[in-house]
């Protein structure tokens, strides 16, 4: 057993003993799926950046420059610290103050229990691609460093994630992800510091970078914006990211947290970006297929002994701080929405153990998906957009006007995942994401005006579901 393997699984039960650690304070689902609402800043801050902070961030946005310039970093890190910003200035505090426990519990209120079903399903599919994306990663790291096969390491790291996820709920993830996140950081700002070293230093070897690999948009107007479009409707909406809006102490928090979270984002960001500018000069003669092999090359040949393992712990805190998050906003919504919509009087204890079996159920699935799919690139790049559009448009529509109901919502929905699928896989137009997003909106538009007149001539004008907001206990729970 490797010196870099014992520092792995050393960290790993780092992370599990922290899992068993606040799941001493759970008792009831709040506490669970939204940590009591007891996250503070520096901690919101911390694990909204860590939850995004995934191994595409590193690995990903590092051999994406290394093979097409700064315009390979469009989406990530610009993209998505973008995202981030926009959700916590026009979401954040908005969505704190309606008493969520989840996402879908907005749908809920505002537009009734079938879209609120609608909605949980529509975003699914991507969740799950997402964390399949991660464990993969995962196992793939545990293989390199190990004798493990990958199939054998892939069912190790979802043993792993779903151990201390059951566990602890969301406060496990924030408290572990503060962990994770510095580690990331430090072990990245390190490889950052001896990347310059070997290459005449930070403004050498960037002048050393060609002129043409500086060139941050290098596509038509449309392509641009479809690029862009991706990341930041799709965090918008993504179940982790609200999960942790929801589990602040406050609306000011959670609005604070999210923005900080995007700001440290795009910071730590950049050093990927840059590792993949100076790549070339350091690691020359990759190809398109062992691009992303650029960031565990050079900390193989830059990081000595210890650093090294510090290194490859970070790479492990960037994977789980995503995985576990993804997993347990997912479950939630599940048990939640679906699941205890089934039996409402289910006791508070019951509430715990139905969210920590869905986790445990959703993890199965990602890990079949992780051990069958080709690479992870096609994991992520559906996961980036399935779903997201027609609820994007829901949302919008929804926390700030009375237009429109359920049918609007649904039609909005079924479109904007519809247009994409098709604009996608069957290749119909170079903007599926963007096109999705103006076929959600005239659905939406169109339902309103079709539904209208049916409520006139069902004898008066219905109030709008906004208006029907349940109350809000003490711990945010919606009553």
């Amino acid at each position: 057993m490797t010196a870099v393997l014992v520092g792995v699984l050393g960290y790993i039960a780092v992370q599990f003993a922290i899992g068993a650690w606040v799941s001493r304070r759970i008792r009831t689902e709040s506490d669970y799926i939204n940590a009591g609402r007891r996250i503070g800043p520096v901690l919101g801050a911390f694990t909204v950046f860590a939850t995004w902070f995934g191994a595409e961030a590193v690995v990903g946005t590092a051999g994406q420059v290394y093979e097409n310039g700064l315009a390979g970093a469009g989406a990530d890190p610009f993209g998505y610290a973008l995202a981030l910003v926009v959700a916590g200035v026009f979401f954040a505090a908005t969505l704190w103050r309606r008493g969520l426990v989840t996402f879908a519990d907005l749908f809920r209120q505002r537009f009734g229990p079938g879209v609120e079903k609608l909605v949980v399903i529509a975003l699914l599919p991507g969740s799950v691609f997402w964390a399949a994306a991660q464990i993969r990663a995962f196992g793939q790291v545990l293989s390199s460093v190990s004798d493990l096969d990958v199939a054998l390491a892939i069912t190790f790291a979802t043993t792993v994630v779903v151990a201390y996820t059951v566990l602890g709920g969301l406060m496990a993830d924030a408290v572990t992800d503060l962990v994770q996140g510095v580690a990331v950081i430090v072990g990245l700002v390190v490889l950052g510091v001896l990347a310059a070293g070997a290459g005449g230093g930070l403004a050498a070897s960037l002048a050393a970078v060609p002129a043409p690999r500086l060139a941050l948009l290098d596509a038509p107007f449309l392509a641009m914006v479809e690029r862009f479009a991706v990341p930041v409707c799709g965090t918008i909406v993504a179940v982790e990211l609200v999960s942790r809006m929801l589990g602040c102490r406050s609306a000011e928090t959670a609005r604070g947290a999210t923005v900080a979270g995007g700001a440290l984002y795009l910071a730590v960001g950049l050093i990927p970006v840059y590792l993949g500018l100076v790549g070339p000069q350091l690691v020359p003669g990759l190809t398109s297929e062992t691009a992303e092999q650029l960031v565990p090359e050079l900390a193989a040949r830059l990081l000595p002994g210890i650093a090294f393992v510090l290194f490859a712990g970070a790479l492990i805190s960037a994977i789980l701080s995503t995985v576990d998050s993804v997993l347990l906003a997912s479950a939630a919504q599940i048990s939640h929405n679906v699941l205890l919509r089934l039996a409402p009087a289910t006791s508070e204890a019951a509430k715990v153990r139905s969210a920590r079996l869905s986790v445990v159920a959703l993890a199965a699935l990602a890990s079949l998906l992780a051990a069958t799919a080709a690479s992870i690139r096609e994991l992520v790049e559906v996961a980036s957009a399935a779903g997201s559009p027609g609820i994007l448009v829901a949302l919008v529509f929804g926390l700030n006007t009375r237009l429109g109901g359920s049918v609007s919502a649904a039609a909005a929905i079924v479109a904007g995942s519809g247009v994409w699928a098709v604009g996608h896989f069957a290749g119909l137009t170079e903007t599926p994401y963007v096109t999705a997003l103006g076929a959600a909106v005239i659905a939406y538009i169109a339902g309103a005006a079709w539904h209208r007149p049916q409520q006139s001539a069902g004898g008066g004008r219905r109030r709008p579901a906004a208006e029907l907001a349940p109350s809000v206990n003490a711990n945010g729970a919606t009553q």
